[in-house]
């Protein structure tokens, strides 16, 4: 009978490590700002304002929110956020984190960005994942009337095919450099165009190992069961699965689009029910693990500690590549740094790109943790826990 791992998320001396006195103080006010939605919704219209005007706040935002969310502005910037978080056995992908402008040109440059953050992972085991969004590579209003099963002109043909041919050259640049590619998961209306390119990619690159993952979000209330048939036709064309699952990022807007346009809500029907699915979804991949290659994408500590739990139940090396824990940097480093000082995979998801560029990504984040229950409560208090232990 395996031994359960005795894993303890409240362990501030290790989560907190790499942190000084005066990162601990700066943390705290960022997280006091955060958690207060006044501050966040008029800090974020003046810094739009400020880079609006082309007022002098680069500094600023670098010694707050920027510096606390994001590597740098470019992969060269990153590298002192990927060695700190190496030292205590975290892994990085490097997430380019700019907002396409919806022209072609844009869609070319983000290719380019990609293709270099997978060169840079290339034969280094600290940069284990590339990322890309496949609405930074094409327009999504194509791919919402293909899946709407709409014609389309011969310009909007043309388009798709570039962003196909854009989304297969990443995960063949993928393949040829032996690193790992996720797909980022999006809206409900052309995610199944998304899906389809994925499984095209995933049946060209992953024949031998996990190369293309791609996204499953858990508070759909059909995720569970477009895993499960994913997996299903891997097994029936001799593939492996790549499966990256969170529980999901578009809910106020899923819900808002379906009440427009009359159709039932694919969001599930309260949190419970998320979180049902999402440790079902652990279990099926664990139970599959011979043919599925998981990234658990979860700042939840019990889906996090259940991981664990399966991972000992079925005997799987916590060092195994097919299996890895991950997290947004600068945000729960109490699951990831104590993921990692028990021996478990854990990757960080390391944000770059332009300081103004990068304004909306930080304006969700700073909305997420105010909008998710606790989640930045919960941050303030470990680092007000881990303040006052440190006077001890």
């Amino acid at each position: 009978m395996p031994v359960k791992p005795q894993i303890s998320f409240e362990n501030l001396e290790v989560a907190f490590a790499s942190k000084s006195d005066a990162d601990l103080r700066k943390m705290y006010l960022i997280f006091a700002t955060v958690n207060n939605n006044l501050a966040v919704s008029l800090g974020t219209k003046l810094a739009n304002w400020s880079f609006a005007l082309k007022l002098p706040i680069k500094g600023l935002m670098k010694k707050t929110m920027f510096g606390h969310f994001c590597g740098g502005e470019d992969i060269e910037d990153c590298q002192t956020a990927l060695e700190d978080l190496a030292k205590f056995n975290i892994h990085t992908i490097l997430d380019y984190s700019v907002e396409g402008k919806g022209t072609e040109e844009s869609y070319e440059s983000t290719k380019q960005e990609i293709l270099k953050t997978i060169a840079r992972s290339a034969g280094d085991d600290k940069i284990p994942f590339a990322v890309f969004k496949v609405t930074g590579l094409g327009d999504f209003k194509i791919m919402t009337k293909v899946q709407a099963g709409k014609k389309l002109n011969d310009k909007e043909k043309a388009s798709f095919e570039r962003l196909k041919k854009r989304v297969d050259e990443l995960c063949r640049a993928a393949f040829d450099a032996n690193t790992k590619i996720l797909v980022d998961a999006e809206e409900s209306w052309f995610q199944d165009v998304i899906d389809e390119m994925a499984y095209e990619a995933m049946e060209k690159y992953n024949k031998d190992s996990c190369i293309v993952y791609n996204t499953y979000q858990m508070y759909r209330h059909d995720m569970l069961g477009r895993l499960k048939e994913a997996h299903k036709t891997a097994l029936d064309k001799g593939y492996l699965l790549g499966a990256k699952l969170v529980r999901g990022a578009y809910m106020e807007k899923e819900r808002d689009r379906a009440k427009d346009k009359g159709y039932p809500s694919p969001i599930q029907p309260d949190k419970a029910s998320s979180d049902r699915d999402y440790d079902a979804a652990l279990k099926f991949c664990v139970e599959n693990f011979d043919n599925i290659g998981l990234v658990s994408g979860s700042h939840n500590e019990k889906s996090n500690r259940y991981l664990t739990e399966l991972i000992a139940d079925y005997e799987i090396n916590p060092a195994d590549p097919k299996v890895y824990f991950a997290q947004l940097y600068g945000m729960s480093d109490n699951i990831s740094y104590n993921l990692a000082d028990a021996g478990y995979n854990v990757v960080k998801y390391v944000p770059y790109g332009p300081v103004e560029k990068v304004m909306p990504y930080l304006s969700r984040r700073a909305e997420e943790n105010t909008s998710v229950a606790g989640q930045s409560s919960r941050e303030l208090d470990l680092i007000k826990r881990e303040i006052a232990r440190r006077k001890k």
